[in-house]
C-alpha cells in the first residue's frame, strides 16, 4: 500500500521563507513525475510546480516561478517545494503529487497518489 507523507507547513510572515517535504513508501518514485497542488477554500485544487522523471521543473502560476522550486532525491523517495519570498496570496493547503506517468502536467486527473495536504499560512 502506497503511503504519501508531507511536512513543513506552518505559519510564516510575508517575505519568509518555508520547505515542505513529501515522502512516499509503498512505491518507487523514480519513473514518475511528482509535484504540488495547491488549494483554498471555495476554488479548486491547482497545479504549482511538477518535477518529471528526468528532473525538468516545471512552473504552472506565474507568480511562483522565480520564488518556488520543486526538487526530488529518488534515493530518499522523497520531494521538496521550496518556497521563498512568500506573500499572503500563498496561503492555502498544499498537497504533494505523485502522478501515473513520467510527464508533468497541471491537472489533477494525472495524479495517482496525493499526500494528506498541509497548512501554509502566510501573515501580512
Amino acid at each position: 500500500q502506497v503511503q504519501v507523507v508531507e511536512s513543513g507547513g506552518g505559519l510564516v510572515q510575508a517575505g519568509g521563507s518555508l520547505r515542505l517535504s513529501c515522502t512516499a513508501s509503498g512505491a518507487t518514485l523514480a519513473p514518475y513525475a511528482v509535484g504540488w497542488f495547491r488549494q483554498t477554500p471555495g476554488k479548486e485544487r491547482e497545479g504549482v510546480q511538477c518535477i518529471n522523471w528526468a528532473g525538468r521543473q516545471t512552473s504552472y502560476v506565474d507568480s511562483v516561478k522565480d520564488r518556488f522550486s520543486t526538487s526530488r532525491d529518488n534515493r530518499k523517495n522523497t520531494l521538496y517545494l521550496q518556497m521563498n519570498s512568500l506573500n499572503p496570496e500563498d496561503t492555502a493547503v498544499y498537497y504533494c503529487a505523485i502522478y501515473s506517468f513520467g510527464g508533468c502536467s497541471p491537472s489533477s486527473t494525472s495524479v495517482n497518489y496525493w499526500g494528506q495536504g498541509t497548512q501554509v499560512t502566510v501573515s501580512s
